[in-house]
């Protein structure tokens, strides 16, 4: 991203945002930039499989049923990082992704968080990395 990004634009970011790099385009679309996550693993704070972190003015907004969501270690990837891979190709072309990303976006993947929280084990998670595998090389090809 570009130098003061976060005040150019919203949380949410678009294929198309032009606060992306060259170099931010390239890593994003190999999920590149997701492997700094993998010290916060090594550290503990976080685990391969559990919901993705999401910016605080969303969990602000979160009913008493999503906070449950909050009792459980972030994660690198879960069910709707698998259905939402494609997260800035969704938003792109939007006047406001981050409204965009509340209304397309947001509901469907509190839902798919909400199934992990309730479904979590050691067999989900292996299926959970298993499923990101296969995409990640999907992507790649």
């Amino acid at each position: 991203m570009v130098v003061d990004a976060e005040k150019l634009g919203g949380p949410s970011t678009s294929d198309d945002d032009p606060r992306i790099t060259r170099v931010g385009k390239l890593l994003r679309k190999y999920k590149l930039d997701e492997l700094p996550q993998l010290i916060n693993v090594l550290k503990g704070e976080m685990s391969i499989v559990g919901p993705r972190p999401e910016v605080s003015m969303e969990v602000e907004t979160y009913t008493n049923e999503e906070k449950r969501i909050l009792n459980v270690k972030p994660g690198i990837t879960d069910y709707a990082s698998l259905t939402f891979h494609n997260e800035g190709e969704i938003l792109k072309g939007s006047d406001d992704p981050h409204q965009t990303y509340r209304e397309k976006i947001r509901p469907e993947k509190l839902k798919l968080t909400l199934k992990y929280v309730e479904k979590q084990s050691f067999w989900v998670d292996l299926k959970i990395i298993f499923e990101t595998i296969k995409a990640l090389v999907k992507t790649r090809t």
